[in-house]
Protein backbone atom coordinates (compact mmCIF):
# COMPACT_ATOMS: atom_id res chain seq x y z
CA UNK A 1 0.00 0.00 0.00
CA UNK A 2 1.31 3.82 -0.89
CA UNK A 3 1.57 6.29 1.62
CA UNK A 4 -0.29 10.04 0.50
CA UNK A 5 0.80 12.90 2.26
CA UNK A 6 -0.66 15.63 1.14
CA UNK A 7 2.13 19.02 1.94
CA UNK A 8 1.73 22.71 1.54
CA UNK A 9 4.35 22.87 -0.64
CA UNK A 10 7.33 20.33 -1.94
CA UNK A 11 10.96 21.75 -1.16
CA UNK A 12 14.31 20.58 -1.19
CA UNK A 13 14.69 20.18 2.29
CA UNK A 14 10.97 18.32 2.72
CA UNK A 15 11.66 16.28 0.09
CA UNK A 16 14.88 15.08 2.01
CA UNK A 17 13.70 14.97 5.52
CA UNK A 18 10.56 12.80 4.14
CA UNK A 19 12.82 10.32 2.27
CA UNK A 20 15.20 10.04 4.77
CA UNK A 21 12.65 9.02 7.68
CA UNK A 22 9.66 7.48 5.46
CA UNK A 23 11.75 6.03 2.52
CA UNK A 24 15.65 5.17 4.15
CA UNK A 25 14.23 4.61 7.44
CA UNK A 26 10.78 3.11 7.54
CA UNK A 27 11.24 1.63 3.83
CA UNK A 28 7.66 3.23 3.00
CA UNK A 29 6.35 3.62 -0.78
CA UNK A 30 5.37 7.23 -0.74
CA UNK A 31 3.83 10.20 -2.52
CA UNK A 32 3.86 13.53 -1.42
CA UNK A 33 1.31 15.87 -3.12
CA UNK A 34 0.77 19.48 -2.83
CA UNK A 35 -2.76 19.45 -4.47
CA UNK A 36 -5.48 18.79 -2.64
CA UNK A 37 -7.91 17.80 -5.25
CA UNK A 38 -5.61 15.25 -6.52
CA UNK A 39 -5.33 14.15 -2.68
CA UNK A 40 -8.53 13.86 -2.49
CA UNK A 41 -8.91 11.35 -5.45
CA UNK A 42 -5.93 9.01 -4.41
CA UNK A 43 -6.58 5.31 -2.93
CA UNK A 44 -4.65 4.22 0.11
CA UNK A 45 -3.46 5.14 3.52
CA UNK A 46 -3.09 8.54 3.54
CA UNK A 47 -1.69 11.93 6.29
CA UNK A 48 -1.85 15.47 6.36
CA UNK A 49 1.17 17.50 6.74
CA UNK A 50 1.25 20.81 8.11
CA UNK A 51 -2.19 21.91 5.63
CA UNK A 52 -5.54 21.77 7.44
CA UNK A 53 -6.51 18.14 8.56
CA UNK A 54 -8.69 16.32 6.61
CA UNK A 55 -11.83 14.63 8.47
CA UNK A 56 -11.16 11.68 10.07
CA UNK A 57 -7.49 11.41 8.81
CA UNK A 58 -4.55 11.43 10.71
CA UNK A 59 -2.19 14.72 10.20
CA UNK A 60 0.90 16.20 11.69
CA UNK A 61 0.97 20.10 11.97
CA UNK A 62 4.35 21.63 11.01
CA UNK A 63 7.07 24.46 12.43
CA UNK A 64 8.68 26.55 9.57
CA UNK A 65 11.77 24.84 9.13
CA UNK A 66 11.27 22.52 5.99
CA UNK A 67 9.48 25.60 4.20
CA UNK A 68 12.29 27.72 4.53
CA UNK A 69 15.39 28.67 2.80
CA UNK A 70 17.53 30.22 5.15
CA UNK A 71 20.14 29.65 7.64
CA UNK A 72 19.70 31.07 10.99
CA UNK A 73 19.10 30.59 14.86
CA UNK A 74 16.70 28.60 15.73
CA UNK A 75 14.20 28.65 18.53
CA UNK A 76 14.69 24.87 20.46
CA UNK A 77 11.96 23.97 22.25
CA UNK A 78 11.56 20.69 23.30
CA UNK A 79 9.42 18.02 25.02
CA UNK A 80 9.72 14.60 26.52
CA UNK A 81 9.05 11.80 24.20
CA UNK A 82 8.72 8.07 25.43
CA UNK A 83 12.10 7.76 26.95
CA UNK A 84 13.61 10.66 25.09
CA UNK A 85 13.85 14.48 23.92
CA UNK A 86 12.20 15.70 21.08
CA UNK A 87 12.61 19.12 19.09
CA UNK A 88 9.90 21.26 17.98
CA UNK A 89 6.69 20.19 19.64
CA UNK A 90 3.33 20.55 18.26
CA UNK A 91 -0.37 20.98 19.44
CA UNK A 92 -4.13 20.00 19.03
CA UNK A 93 -5.46 16.78 18.63
CA UNK A 94 -5.06 14.51 16.03
CA UNK A 95 -1.20 14.42 15.37
CA UNK A 96 0.40 11.81 14.56
CA UNK A 97 3.43 12.57 16.79
CA UNK A 98 3.48 15.42 19.71
CA UNK A 99 6.40 17.06 17.67
CA UNK A 100 8.05 17.74 14.30
CA UNK A 101 9.21 14.73 13.83
CA UNK A 102 10.54 15.62 10.03
CA UNK A 103 11.49 18.74 10.72
CA UNK A 104 13.27 17.57 14.19
CA UNK A 105 15.53 14.52 11.95
CA UNK A 106 16.11 17.10 9.32
CA UNK A 107 17.66 19.45 11.68
CA UNK A 108 20.07 16.73 13.34
CA UNK A 109 21.18 15.11 10.26
CA UNK A 110 21.69 18.16 7.83
CA UNK A 111 24.00 19.30 11.18
CA UNK A 112 22.09 22.78 10.69
CA UNK A 113 23.73 23.87 14.33
CA UNK A 114 27.20 23.72 12.56
CA UNK A 115 26.38 26.22 9.79
CA UNK A 116 25.82 28.28 12.88
CA UNK A 117 28.65 30.49 14.61
CA UNK A 118 29.88 28.58 17.53
CA UNK A 119 33.66 28.35 18.99
CA UNK A 120 35.66 25.89 17.64
CA UNK A 121 37.97 23.32 19.90
CA UNK A 122 42.28 23.70 19.47
CA UNK A 123 41.74 21.93 16.41
CA UNK A 124 39.13 23.92 14.67
CA UNK A 125 36.51 21.55 15.62
CA UNK A 126 32.86 21.52 16.01
CA UNK A 127 32.68 20.85 19.83
CA UNK A 128 29.95 17.79 21.36
CA UNK A 129 29.33 19.55 23.75
CA UNK A 130 27.98 22.34 21.87
CA UNK A 131 25.03 20.26 20.41
CA UNK A 132 21.52 20.22 21.60
CA UNK A 133 21.77 16.76 21.87
CA UNK A 134 24.78 17.18 24.53
CA UNK A 135 22.40 19.72 26.13
CA UNK A 136 19.63 17.57 26.80
CA UNK A 137 21.32 14.35 27.53
CA UNK A 138 20.16 12.67 24.47
CA UNK A 139 24.07 12.25 22.34
CA UNK A 140 23.94 8.59 23.29
CA UNK A 141 20.50 8.41 21.72
CA UNK A 142 20.14 7.48 18.12
CA UNK A 143 17.32 9.84 18.05
CA UNK A 144 16.22 9.79 14.34
CA UNK A 145 16.33 6.11 14.15
CA UNK A 146 13.70 5.90 17.95
CA UNK A 147 11.91 8.70 16.00
CA UNK A 148 11.14 7.19 12.96
CA UNK A 149 10.32 3.97 14.57
CA UNK A 150 7.78 5.41 16.74
CA UNK A 151 6.25 7.10 13.46
CA UNK A 152 6.50 3.70 12.20
CA UNK A 153 4.46 1.95 14.76
CA UNK A 154 1.56 4.61 14.57
CA UNK A 155 0.73 4.72 11.02
CA UNK A 156 0.90 0.95 11.30
CA UNK A 157 -2.10 1.34 13.75
CA UNK A 158 -4.19 3.70 11.68
CA UNK A 159 -2.99 1.75 8.26
CA UNK A 160 -1.81 -2.21 9.23
CA UNK A 161 -1.69 -2.70 5.48
CA UNK A 162 1.34 -0.53 4.85
CA UNK A 163 4.29 -2.49 4.34
CA UNK A 164 7.65 -0.89 5.80
CA UNK A 165 10.96 -2.81 5.22
CA UNK A 166 13.22 -5.22 7.75
CA UNK A 167 16.19 -4.01 8.50
CA UNK A 168 19.17 -6.04 10.24
CA UNK A 169 21.61 -4.71 13.19
CA UNK A 170 24.89 -4.47 11.30
CA UNK A 171 28.68 -3.57 13.00
CA UNK A 172 31.34 -1.96 11.14
CA UNK A 173 34.53 -2.33 12.42
CA UNK A 174 36.90 0.86 11.15
CA UNK A 175 40.39 1.28 11.58
CA UNK A 176 42.29 4.68 11.26
CA UNK A 177 46.23 3.82 10.18
CA UNK A 178 48.02 6.73 11.79
CA UNK A 179 51.27 5.11 11.82
CA UNK A 180 51.67 1.66 10.84
CA UNK A 181 54.67 1.08 12.95
CA UNK A 182 56.26 2.65 16.10
CA UNK A 183 59.87 2.57 15.35
CA UNK A 184 60.22 0.41 11.55
CA UNK A 185 59.99 2.49 8.17
CA UNK A 186 61.08 6.12 10.39
CA UNK A 187 64.20 6.88 7.93
CA UNK A 188 67.43 7.39 9.15
CA UNK A 189 66.79 11.15 10.37
CA UNK A 190 63.61 10.48 12.66
CA UNK A 191 64.88 7.55 14.33
CA UNK A 192 68.39 9.70 15.39
CA UNK A 193 66.46 12.67 16.38
CA UNK A 194 64.04 9.98 18.58
CA UNK A 195 66.76 8.26 20.11
CA UNK A 196 68.77 11.62 21.24
CA UNK A 197 64.98 13.01 22.35
CA UNK A 198 65.04 9.54 24.78
CA UNK A 199 68.60 10.41 25.57
CA UNK A 200 67.63 13.95 26.80
CA UNK A 201 64.72 12.68 28.37
CA UNK A 202 66.24 9.83 30.07
CA UNK A 203 64.22 7.55 28.88
CA UNK A 204 66.27 4.46 28.21
CA UNK A 205 63.65 1.68 28.30
CA UNK A 206 62.22 3.71 25.37
CA UNK A 207 65.75 3.41 23.54
CA UNK A 208 66.01 -0.63 24.60
CA UNK A 209 62.44 -1.26 22.96
CA UNK A 210 63.47 0.37 19.69
CA UNK A 211 66.55 -0.87 19.56
CA UNK A 212 65.36 -4.62 19.95
CA UNK A 213 62.75 -3.89 17.38
CA UNK A 214 64.83 -2.39 14.53
CA UNK A 215 67.56 -5.40 15.45
CA UNK A 216 64.53 -7.60 14.43
CA UNK A 217 64.44 -9.22 17.75
CA UNK A 218 60.93 -8.45 18.99
CA UNK A 219 57.98 -7.28 16.73
CA UNK A 220 57.04 -3.46 16.23
CA UNK A 221 54.35 -2.88 19.01
CA UNK A 222 51.82 -0.93 16.15
CA UNK A 223 52.07 -3.63 13.99
CA UNK A 224 48.91 -6.11 14.92
CA UNK A 225 47.69 -6.41 11.76
CA UNK A 226 48.33 -10.19 11.84
CA UNK A 227 46.08 -10.08 14.89
CA UNK A 228 43.15 -7.69 12.89
CA UNK A 229 43.51 -10.16 10.36
CA UNK A 230 42.42 -13.43 12.20
CA UNK A 231 40.07 -11.85 14.06
CA UNK A 232 38.70 -10.78 10.83
CA UNK A 233 38.27 -14.12 9.88
CA UNK A 234 36.89 -15.52 13.28
CA UNK A 235 34.39 -12.90 13.47
CA UNK A 236 33.68 -13.34 9.29
CA UNK A 237 33.71 -9.55 9.18
CA UNK A 238 35.34 -6.83 6.40
CA UNK A 239 36.62 -4.05 8.03
CA UNK A 240 37.37 -0.58 6.49
CA UNK A 241 40.65 0.74 6.98
CA UNK A 242 41.52 4.58 6.48
CA UNK A 243 45.25 5.31 5.68
CA UNK A 244 47.15 8.85 6.07
CA UNK A 245 49.31 9.19 2.79
CA UNK A 246 50.64 12.61 3.44
CA UNK A 247 53.82 14.09 4.36
CA UNK A 248 55.45 13.84 7.49
CA UNK A 249 54.61 17.27 9.56
CA UNK A 250 53.97 17.88 13.53
CA UNK A 251 50.16 16.13 13.25
CA UNK A 252 50.93 13.67 10.64
CA UNK A 253 53.63 11.22 11.28
CA UNK A 254 52.92 8.63 9.61
CA UNK A 255 55.62 6.13 7.49
CA UNK A 256 56.31 7.77 3.89
CA UNK A 257 54.46 6.59 1.42
CA UNK A 258 57.86 5.87 -0.34
CA UNK A 259 58.56 3.43 1.72
CA UNK A 260 57.99 0.28 -0.03
CA UNK A 261 57.30 -1.55 2.93
CA UNK A 262 54.34 0.56 3.76
CA UNK A 263 53.08 0.07 0.31
CA UNK A 264 52.86 -3.68 0.71
CA UNK A 265 51.26 -3.04 4.02
CA UNK A 266 48.90 -1.41 2.33
CA UNK A 267 48.22 -3.39 -0.58
CA UNK A 268 48.15 -6.75 2.08
CA UNK A 269 45.57 -4.43 3.93
CA UNK A 270 43.65 -4.03 0.49
CA UNK A 271 43.41 -7.91 0.29
CA UNK A 272 41.44 -8.00 3.31
CA UNK A 273 39.27 -5.17 3.42
CA UNK A 274 38.10 -1.63 2.26
CA UNK A 275 40.69 0.97 1.98
CA UNK A 276 39.95 4.47 2.24
CA UNK A 277 42.12 7.83 2.41
CA UNK A 278 42.46 9.30 5.92
CA UNK A 279 43.28 13.21 4.74
CA UNK A 280 45.82 14.32 6.75
CA UNK A 281 45.68 17.50 9.47
CA UNK A 282 47.52 19.61 7.01
CA UNK A 283 45.40 19.01 4.08
CA UNK A 284 42.53 20.48 5.91
CA UNK A 285 40.78 22.87 3.26
CA UNK A 286 43.69 22.58 0.86
CA UNK A 287 42.18 20.56 -2.14
CA UNK A 288 45.62 20.21 -3.99
CA UNK A 289 47.13 18.38 -0.70
CA UNK A 290 44.05 16.19 -0.73
CA UNK A 291 44.16 15.10 -4.01
CA UNK A 292 47.91 14.24 -3.81
CA UNK A 293 46.89 11.93 -1.03
CA UNK A 294 44.22 10.39 -3.01
CA UNK A 295 46.13 10.10 -5.55
CA UNK A 296 48.77 8.31 -3.59
CA UNK A 297 46.80 6.15 -2.44
CA UNK A 298 45.28 4.80 -4.99
CA UNK A 299 48.36 4.58 -7.09
CA UNK A 300 49.25 1.96 -4.06
CA UNK A 301 46.47 0.26 -4.44
CA UNK A 302 45.72 0.38 -7.90
CA UNK A 303 42.01 1.33 -8.00
CA UNK A 304 39.99 4.20 -7.06
CA UNK A 305 39.91 5.63 -3.86
CA UNK A 306 36.45 6.67 -3.13
CA UNK A 307 35.80 6.44 0.71
CA UNK A 308 37.86 9.00 3.42
CA UNK A 309 38.04 9.45 7.03
CA UNK A 310 39.23 13.08 8.15
CA UNK A 311 42.60 12.62 10.15
CA UNK A 312 42.16 14.23 13.88
CA UNK A 313 38.01 14.36 12.80
CA UNK A 314 39.12 17.90 11.51
CA UNK A 315 36.25 18.79 9.73
CA UNK A 316 34.12 21.96 8.76
CA UNK A 317 30.57 21.61 7.10
CA UNK A 318 30.14 22.58 4.45
CA UNK A 319 33.20 22.98 3.52
CA UNK A 320 35.09 19.70 3.72
CA UNK A 321 32.45 17.63 2.42
CA UNK A 322 32.38 19.63 -0.59
CA UNK A 323 35.88 19.60 -1.61
CA UNK A 324 35.64 15.89 -0.96
CA UNK A 325 32.65 15.63 -3.50
CA UNK A 326 34.75 17.53 -5.79
CA UNK A 327 37.18 14.91 -5.23
CA UNK A 328 35.07 12.25 -6.47
CA UNK A 329 34.67 10.85 -2.65
CA UNK A 330 31.27 9.21 -2.50
CA UNK A 331 31.60 7.78 1.04
CA UNK A 332 32.94 9.67 4.29
CA UNK A 333 33.19 8.35 7.97
CA UNK A 334 34.22 11.79 9.90
CA UNK A 335 30.63 12.04 11.20
CA UNK A 336 31.37 11.56 15.04
CA UNK A 337 33.08 13.30 18.18
CA UNK A 338 36.10 12.58 19.70
CA UNK A 339 35.83 14.19 23.14
CA UNK A 340 32.31 12.36 23.23
CA UNK A 341 30.60 9.12 22.68
CA UNK A 342 27.32 9.13 21.19
CA UNK A 343 25.55 10.02 17.52
CA UNK A 344 26.96 13.49 16.01
CA UNK A 345 23.87 13.17 13.64
CA UNK A 346 21.62 11.96 15.92
CA UNK A 347 21.07 8.75 13.70
CA UNK A 348 22.83 4.95 13.40
CA UNK A 349 22.41 4.79 9.68
CA UNK A 350 24.04 6.05 6.51
CA UNK A 351 22.77 9.03 4.79
CA UNK A 352 23.59 11.84 2.08
CA UNK A 353 24.85 14.67 2.84
CA UNK A 354 22.71 17.71 2.59
CA UNK A 355 24.21 20.62 1.31
CA UNK A 356 22.10 23.48 3.39
CA UNK A 357 24.56 26.14 2.32
CA UNK A 358 23.50 25.21 -1.42
CA UNK A 359 20.25 23.85 -0.27
CA UNK A 360 20.65 20.68 -2.14
CA UNK A 361 21.04 16.98 -1.33
CA UNK A 362 24.24 15.45 -2.92
CA UNK A 363 25.60 12.13 -3.79
CA UNK A 364 28.35 12.10 -0.66
CA UNK A 365 27.41 9.26 1.49
CA UNK A 366 28.08 9.97 5.52
CA UNK A 367 28.76 6.89 7.88
CA UNK A 368 28.60 8.27 11.38
CA UNK A 369 30.67 6.56 13.86
CA UNK A 370 29.39 6.04 17.74
CA UNK A 371 32.47 5.27 19.29
CA UNK A 372 36.21 5.58 19.27
CA UNK A 373 38.86 4.50 20.88
CA UNK A 374 40.55 7.66 22.07
CA UNK A 375 37.80 9.28 23.29
CA UNK A 376 37.19 6.60 25.82
CA UNK A 377 40.98 6.37 26.96
CA UNK A 378 42.10 10.11 26.61
CA UNK A 379 39.12 12.03 26.91
CA UNK A 380 36.79 9.94 28.76
CA UNK A 381 39.36 8.60 30.71
CA UNK A 382 38.02 5.17 30.85
CA UNK A 383 39.91 1.86 31.67
CA UNK A 384 39.52 -1.38 29.19
CA UNK A 385 36.39 -2.60 31.41
CA UNK A 386 34.83 0.39 31.56
CA UNK A 387 35.40 1.48 27.72
CA UNK A 388 33.41 -2.34 27.25
CA UNK A 389 30.34 -1.11 29.15
CA UNK A 390 30.20 1.83 27.41
CA UNK A 391 30.24 0.52 24.02
CA UNK A 392 27.82 -2.23 24.70
CA UNK A 393 25.68 0.04 26.04
CA UNK A 394 25.93 2.02 22.73
CA UNK A 395 25.53 -1.56 20.81
CA UNK A 396 22.68 -2.07 22.39
CA UNK A 397 21.16 1.39 21.73
CA UNK A 398 21.61 0.80 17.96
CA UNK A 399 20.74 -3.06 18.26
CA UNK A 400 17.47 -1.50 19.45
CA UNK A 401 16.71 0.11 16.29
CA UNK A 402 18.05 -2.57 13.84
CA UNK A 403 20.66 0.40 12.96
CA UNK A 404 24.75 0.51 11.96
CA UNK A 405 27.09 0.91 14.23
CA UNK A 406 30.38 1.72 13.27
CA UNK A 407 33.00 1.52 15.40
CA UNK A 408 36.72 3.50 14.98
CA UNK A 409 39.84 2.17 16.49
CA UNK A 410 43.45 2.26 15.58
CA UNK A 411 46.45 -0.41 15.01
CA UNK A 412 48.17 1.01 18.01
CA UNK A 413 45.17 0.83 20.79
CA UNK A 414 45.96 -3.05 19.86
CA UNK A 415 49.54 -3.26 20.54
CA UNK A 416 48.28 -4.22 24.20
CA UNK A 417 51.51 -1.95 25.59
CA UNK A 418 51.86 1.10 27.50
CA UNK A 419 48.47 3.02 27.66
CA UNK A 420 46.82 0.01 25.74
CA UNK A 421 47.17 -2.26 28.20
CA UNK A 422 44.03 -4.80 28.22
CA UNK A 423 42.47 -2.96 25.16
CA UNK A 424 43.08 -6.10 22.40
CA UNK A 425 40.96 -8.26 24.69
CA UNK A 426 38.27 -5.24 25.06
CA UNK A 427 37.89 -5.11 21.24
CA UNK A 428 37.80 -9.00 20.97
CA UNK A 429 34.85 -9.20 23.58
CA UNK A 430 33.32 -6.30 22.12
CA UNK A 431 33.62 -8.28 18.22
CA UNK A 432 31.69 -11.15 20.37
CA UNK A 433 29.28 -8.93 22.08
CA UNK A 434 28.13 -7.01 18.42
CA UNK A 435 27.95 -10.68 17.02
CA UNK A 436 25.43 -11.92 19.17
Amino acid sequence: MKLYVLVPKITGRLHYAFDLVLGRLLGLEYELVSDAERYASVEGARFTYGRDRVADEPGLNAVPLLFERKIEEQELPSIAFEGTRALFPVFGKGNLMPFDVFAASFYLVSRYEEYLPHVRDKYGRFQAESTWMFEVGMLQKPLVNIWAKKLGERLLDVYPELQMKSKSFQFVPTYDVDAAWAYKGKGIFRTVGAFFKNLSAGDFKEIKERHKVLRGRKRDPFDTFDYQFRLQKEFNIRPLYFILCGDYDTNDKNISIRNEKFKALIKRIGDYADVGIHPSFSSYLDSEKLKMEIDRLAGVLNREVTKSRQHFLRMNIPVSYQKLIELDITDDYTMGFASQAGFRAGIADAFPFYDLENDTVTELMVHPFALMDGTMRDYLNLDANESLDLAKHLVDEVRAIKGTFVYLTHNETLSGEKRWEGWPEMYRKLLEYAAQ
